[in-house]
Order: C-alpha cells, then structure tokens, then sequence
C-alpha cells in the first residue's frame, strides 16, 4: 500500500474511533514506524510501505482506535524537547506542565541550587530543570518503584545526572535542604468526572487521584518546608485548573511569602509558587 494512502485510511478509522486530532495521530503513528518527519510523507506520497510495516501500523492503530493513549502506543513522548518514554506506571507527561519549567527557570536561585522534584513520574520536570541549568544538584522521588526505574531509563538516555529513588514524598529523602522543590502531584478529586474521560481512563490512579478534594498532596508537602526549604528558597506546584485559590491559602497559612498563581500556556491558573522568607 502507498503511504498516502494508508494515511488517508488510517485518519478515517480515527474520526470514526472518536478521535479529535485524527490526522496528526496518523501521522505521528506513521511518523514511529517509518522514523522520518512528516515533510517526508508529502515529498514521496507514493512510497510503498512494507509488509512488516503494515503489520506493525495496522497494530498501533487498533490499538489508538481502541482508546489506549497515543502516548502508550509510541512508547514515548516529548517534554521541553526531549522523547521521553512512557508507560503504564506513570502519568504522561502534559505541554501545559512545561509552563511549571518555564516560572521555575524565571526564578532568582544560586548557581548550585539544590533541587527537589516529588513524585517525578517519568522525570520529566527534574530532568527538563538539569538540561537548562546543569549546575544544579537535582533529585527526584517517586512512590511508584516502576516509575522509578522508568524515570532513571530517561535520564540516562538524555545524559542528565539527576538522583532518583523511591519515596513515599519526603519518607526516605536524606536530611538537607533544598533551594527549590517543585512537584507535580496527584490533585484530582475521587469523583471528578474527567477520570473516566480520554487518556485519564487509563493512567494509574495513584498519579492522579488525592484526597481532601484534591489538596492532600499539597499539605504533605508544605508539612515539611520548615525543615526543607532553605531560606529566600522557593516551592512551585502544579495544581487544577479550579485550584489556584485553595492552593493560594495553603502556601499562605503554611508561612510562605511571595504567594502567587501562574496561568499554562492554555490561559488556565496552573501554577503556584511560594518562597520561605529569608
């Protein structure tokens, strides 16, 4: 079968799967398996595509039309310009977290800051930190011992020297401060009914779901800050689209100054930040 072809057939099965971004899905599909940019698929629409090729479309895309995330069905995804891998143990990594990178980035730190990411996931938000300030002592946590591992696989793909373990957050990280913690947590209520709605449907609970209407993770983590934030230090969260304010206050009763929320790169309230007076 011609490429453009397959292409034109396979953006059909999507739209017809429910599908929103049918065609980009598609390419990107096409993109894996051939390892070449989309500018190649409308150079030489003609190419014929192998029979092993075929096989292996025909059995990501059954796999997309049956709703797995496009992310799973690649193996990997991109955060701040790196493919990260993915699978099941953690969340896949969002664009709207890479606004989190960008506040932190803005930031006035020293040269060396010491950097803590809880609950990294596939490491995206540690690892993306390391690549633009190499001089930072990073580490990273999770709970999860697979995302652990998968966490480590993207850092030593990428040549960034960050340490991961695993933590139940702060449970097994040595004494020490930290001149930044950011953290992505869970913060999604129990019977939020995005959690049976596209991608969510399939990313493990444990990533997502927190208790106290969302907000548990957040009060664990500035439980500790008198211990672990140094002086003139800051901490960054991701939050809900609808939590800015209930974060806001929890910064603010647990002493930190500089309260502010950040908006993603989609207008909505994201990010809080916070710092430990000096």
């Amino acid at each position: 079968m011609q490429l453009d072809l397959w292409l034109n057939s396979a953006t059909q099965r999507l739209v017809e799967a429910g599908v929103e971004a049918a065609r980009f899905e598609a390419e990107c599909l096409l993109e894996h398996q051939l390892k070449r940019g989309r500018a190649y698929f409308y150079t030489y629409p003609e190419t014929q595509l192998t029979p092993t090729q075929l096989d292996q479309l025909a059995s990501d895309l059954t796999r997309r039309c049956q709703g797995e995330p496009l992310a799973w069905v690649l193996g990997e995804w991109s955060f701040w310009g790196m493919a990260l891998a993915v699978s099941p143990a953690t969340l896949i990594p969002r664009a709207d977290t890479e606004a989190l990178v960008e506040q932190v980035l803005a930031l006035d730190l020293p040269a060396k800051a010491q950097v803590i990411d809880l609950g990294t996931g596939t490491g995206a938000l540690a690892l993306a930190l390391k690549k633009e300030r190499p001089a930072w002592q990073v580490q990273a946590v999770d709970l999860i011992p697979e995302a652990v591992e998968l966490a480590r696989r993207n850092a030593l793909a990428h040549q960034l020297a960050v340490s991961i373990t695993v933590s139940d957050w702060w449970q097994a990280v040595p004494a020490g401060v930290f001149d930044l913690i950011v953290s992505n947590p869970p913060y999604i209520r129990a019977d939020d009914p995005h959690l049976e709605q596209g991608d969510l449907r399939y990313e493990p609970h444990t990533a997502l779901v927190a208790a106290q209407q969302g907000l548990a993770a957040y009060q664990q983590i500035l439980a500790a800050c008198d211990q672990r934030l140094a002086p003139q230090g800051w901490l960054v969260v991701e939050h809900g689209y609808d939590q800015a304010e209930a974060v806001h206050a929890l910064f603010v009763q647990a002493g930190l100054v500089q309260v502010r929320s950040e908006r993603d790169w989609a207008g909505q309230w994201r990010i809080t930040l916070g710092q430990r007076a000096g």
